[in-house]
């Protein structure tokens, strides 16, 4: 069965590969990935807050994290890349997150002679200022993605939140301006209340499976329209729930959920899974379903935009009719 898919101009064994998390810190960790199949590696994040110049990513110095916090400081993650360039054979994908700080740009050009062979870009914003407009937010994600494709040869991806007013817009203009891939999309971990501290407290939950249904519908209306690859982050936990991305349009598939609580061997029964559910749909690669199910081939387009909206508040017709 041939899995092979194109992504960020790599051609990929298979779709699947971490995404951005701390298992990457762990050699022995990136090669178990490696031999379950991986077919690239995602690392996590270098933070802007972890430059000099950073106060914590707001123009009003708020919600600073102290450097200490992060696991690995800029030179140790540069040392990273090496050395897993070193273990693994399969493309290493190295990531910025941020959002400010001109000159924390800078570092693409150091993770691009570190060795890394694309870069990803994880433009973390909340546009919570009322006097930002939203063409001013997608301008400022266009201009980190400018600059940064000035900084490095190696292939970008951006990837992409969905709290941005159009989508479909902002997708246009970074798939226009050149970057190789898109991110569908971002996780925003919410923050809780505690009521007996009365703080502010972070909270981690997982994703699971029901995450996938709003990154479908946006790979569906995507892929028709961009000719960059797009990758799904967030709600892939089965095989179906990939072969229902790779039909709405996606080239890769990039998980980490299920991998913390099932372990990076997970890849195996992942990948053998859709080679089984090809082959018993008639299908002997993987091209064959690829995008069959996106916004333009799709039977009823309109399912993707407001349709399924209105037929779901209407409720089953036995329920209108009972």
């Amino acid at each position: 069965m041939d899995l092979r898919t194109t992504y960020l101009g790599f051609r990929l064994s298979n779709p699947f590969m971490p995404g951005a998390s701390p298992l990457v810190d762990d050699l022995d960790m990136v090669r178990r990935l490696e031999d379950a199949g991986a077919s690239a590696i995602v690392m996590h994040s270098l933070f802007q807050e972890q430059h000099p110049g950073s106060a914590g990513g707001s123009a009003s110095g708020r919600g600073a994290v102290p450097v200490t916090d992060f696991a690995l400081d800029p030179a140790q993650y540069l040392e990273q890349i090496r050395r897993i360039k070193a273990a693994v054979a399969v493309p290493v994908i190295a990531s910025l997150n941020g959002t400010m700080v001109e000159s924390w740009l800078e570092w693409a050009r150091s993770i691009e002679e570190a060795g890394a062979d694309a870069l990803e870009l994880n433009i973390y914003y909340l546009a919570a200022d009322p006097l930002e407009s939203s063409a001013e937010v997608d301008r400022r994600v266009v201009h980190i993605a400018r600059r940064v494709r000035s900084l490095v040869s190696i292939p970008v991806a951006v990837k992409l939140s969905v709290f941005i007013s159009g989508v479909a817009h902002l997708a246009n203009e970074l798939d226009t301006l050149g970057v190789s891939g898109l991110v569908l999309f971002n996780r925003f971990y919410q923050p809780d209340i505690d009521i007996e501290s009365r703080r502010v407290v972070p909270r981690l939950r997982l994703s699971d499976s029901s995450e996938l249904l709003l990154r479908l519908r946006w790979l569906a209306i995507l892929s028709p329209q961009v000719r960059c690859g797009l990758a799904v982050s967030g709600g892939v936990h089965t095989v179906e729930d990939a072969v229902k991305a790779l039909m709405a349009g996606a080239s890769a598939i990039q998980v980490v959920s299920c991998l913390l609580q099932k372990g990076p061997e997970y890849l195996i029964p992942l990948r053998e899974g859709l080679a089984r559910w090809l082959e018993a749909n008639g299908h002997d690669r993987l091209d064959g379903i690829q995008g069959s199910l996106n916004h333009r081939l799709c039977a009823d387009p309109g399912e993707f935009e407001r349709a399924n909206y209105t037929r779901i508040l209407q409720g089953p017709r036995e329920t209108r009719e009972g």
